[in-house]
């Protein structure tokens, strides 16, 4: 069964971490970071969904932008053990994707 690739990708994920990766592709301050010229995108993903469909849903949804997906890097982010008043609790795991582009390619997120 095909899955809607809004149901692959839930939503961006903001971070400062990656809004560093976004920000690399105009670093010009460090001679390694230099070459880093592909833009990169950080999402929470379906944790059953695999690197192929994440990859074919980023370039369906963005389609209008006509961007290119070369890369997709995936983190189980595993459940923390939270207090609340207390009481033992668990903070939900997740699954993120980075995602890289091609060079010149860019979301326009607003």
């Amino acid at each position: 069964m095909k899955k809607n690739p809004y149901q692959i990708v839930k939503h961006q994920h903001v971070t400062e971490k990656s809004q560093v990766l976004e920000g690399l592709k105009n670093a010009t301050s460090n001679i390694s970071l230099t070459r880093c010229k592909s833009p990169k995108y950080v999402f929470i993903v379906d944790p059953t969904a695999n690197k192929n469909e994440i990859a074919r849903a980023v370039e369906e949804i963005y389609s209008a932008q006509k961007v290119k997906v070369v890369a997709v890097n995936t983190i189980n982010v595993k459940a923390k053990a939270r207090r609340v008043r207390g009481r033992l609790g668990m903070k939900k795991s997740f699954k993120k994707a980075v995602v890289t582009l091609q060079d010149g390619d860019s979301l326009d997120v607003v």
